[in-house]
């Protein structure tokens, strides 16, 4: 069972618009991917929701006021960035970081996110679940990945 989902942000919780510049906690409009509040709000009755995000330029406390004014927040228990980690993420060391922290067994944490090169392989690398969040429809799904297109399908 999953214990722990490691959630990425931009195109996965929420919607990253290629036009807006600066933080997103700032922008003049945020918004939620389609059935992110109703996927995040089961799963985290059952277990914890974190954010591991490759967002540079933007602190813990920044990404969680943008999570806040979409209404995400309440669901997360905490986020994983560069801010605080040290770290860049789309590498293994990336995650490991993560899982040091968290103290959970590797079978009971899985990765969601859209970005096959720094979600999903990274995942793979560490012993996590991979879950993939994408509207692709693959023919070639490499194995033990997990391919969803709607984030409310985590659900069942």
């Amino acid at each position: 069972m999953i214990k722990v989902y490691l959630f990425d942000w931009g195109n996965t919780l929420m919607v990253d618009f290629p036009k807006a510049q600066g933080k997103m906690c700032h922008w003049e409009s945020v918004e939620t991917i389609s059935g992110a509040k109703e996927a995040l709000a089961v799963l985290s009755e059952k277990s914890q929701i974190y954010i591991a995000t490759g967002a540079a330029d933007s602190t813990e406390a920044e990404i969680k006021l943008a999570f806040d004014r979409v209404g995400l927040s309440q669901f997360i228990a905490g986020y994983f960035c560069k801010d605080n980690l040290g770290l860049s993420k789309g590498t293994p060391e990336f995650l490991k970081s993560i899982l040091a922290k968290l103290d959970v067994p590797l079978e009971n944490v899985a990765m969601v996110g859209d970005d096959f090169e720094k979600d999903i392989k990274p995942a793979i690398s560490v012993g996590i679940k991979p879950i993939w969040f994408t509207q692709q429809h693959l023919e070639n799904i490499p194995h033990k990945v997990k391919v969803v297109h709607s984030l409310i399908t985590l659900t069942h």
